[in-house]
């Protein structure tokens, strides 16, 4: 294949030769198949190809430096799929063992009870964290969350967890993972590629960062399902602060009860190659701390747009975010006491240490 017999004579400086010669692209093919070998050898995966490729482009001085490089990779980017994910199945990345927490397959509400806080008898009901819902609602149960997906929107209108100390530290690591459709809603979700060249990120609303106790959760929160359009330096600013500063309450706190989404209502701008997406104006953040007797409870509305402003400036009554959204947070707790909870605005009650 790569030599080939000169029967007749071929001219080279004036003389005659006869014989096998290498042809001039022999070199480039060999390339090739090794590099096709490779890929067999590595199940049809590229991330080893990639690795190799870089590694050889920095042996030979091509391609830019790595200083360079780290310099111009944006920490808050989300990483982009692969592939274009075109079905339900998971890839070969997902069937890999946990190195994480969560392993026994507990549910949120068994999560909760680990904070080692006092509970109220209400707490202790199934299915006290989330808002309340119909039977003809589709509820997806993952183990680290459980979000009401809303079909029309391909998007969750609330996604709902437990947010203990100990999960938000540990190992597992994001770059690991990518999106993918959600395997649990009967409907099917929004796939990676309708975000793509839309201007707008594929936003976390339960944040991979408050499942870092496990490779499996962080894999899990990377479900379509659980994503939302959000401005890119909405995402990656006054969002991410917000999420940075809950994940510091849960660890001062010994845990807190999390319920998060987008406002959703018709009329709304949309993107989507595959479906319609649509992008909401708004998202908000129900934050809820038990440890009887003390219970206390904060509000965040936010324009889905950057800003500076600082985080105390979007607290907000949560029944202001009840009556906008039409959710009914917390339904298990009493009414007397869940009334005066909602309908205050006290910030200083979180921020003040």
């Amino acid at each position: 294949m790569f030599f080939r017999s000169n029967k007749s004579y071929h001219r080279r400086s004036g003389v005659y030769q006869r014989g096998f010669r290498l042809r001039g692209n022999s070199l480039v093919l060999l390339f090739f198949f090794f590099m096709v070998g490779l890929f067999l050898h590595y199940g049809g995966r590229t991330r080893p190809l990639v690795a190799f490729w870089n590694d050889l482009k920095g042996i030979v001085g091509i391609g830019p430096s790595s200083d360079r490089s780290e310099k111009e990779t944006n920490p808050y980017k989300a990483p982009e799929p692969t592939e274009d994910v075109a079905s339900d199945e998971a890839s070969d990345e997902s069937s890999a063992s946990d190195e994480g927490g969560a392993s026994d397959g507990s549910t949120p509400d068994e999560q909760a009870s680990q904070s080692g806080n006092q509970r109220f008898d209400f707490e202790k009901k199934p299915d006290f964290i989330l808002p309340a819902f119909s039977s003809s609602d589709e509820i997806v149960r993952h183990d680290g969350y459980i979000l009401r997906y809303r079909d029309q929107y391909e998007q969750a209108d609330w996604v709902a967890y437990p947010l203990l100390a100990f999960e938000t530290t540990g190992d597992a690591d994001r770059d690991y993972e990518r999106f993918q459709p959600d395997p649990l809603v009967e409907s099917g979700t929004a796939y990676p590629t309708d975000y793509t060249r839309s201007g707008y990120d594929r936003g976390h609303l339960a944040p991979a960062g408050d499942f870092k106790f496990s490779q499996r959760l962080t894999r899990e929160s990377f479900y379509m399902s659980n994503i939302s359009p959000q401005a890119p330096q909405f995402n990656r600013g006054i969002w991410k602060e917000l999420e940075d500063q809950v994940r510091t309450w849960a660890r001062r706190d010994r845990g807190v009860y999390v319920v998060t989404g987008p406002v959703l209502k018709p009329g709304l701008e949309t993107i989507g190659k595959k479906v319609e997406v649509a992008v909401p104006e708004q998202f908000y953040k129900v934050i809820l701390y038990c440890n009887k007797p003390d219970i206390r409870m904060i509000g965040f509305l936010m324009n889905n747009e950057p800003s500076n402003e600082p985080l105390q400036s979007f607290v907000v009554p949560v029944d202001q975010i009840e009556r906008l959204t039409g959710i009914d947070f917390f339904p298990f707790i009493p009414d007397d006491l869940e009334r005066r909870l909602e309908s205050s605005r006290k910030p200083d009650e979180w921020f003040r240490y």
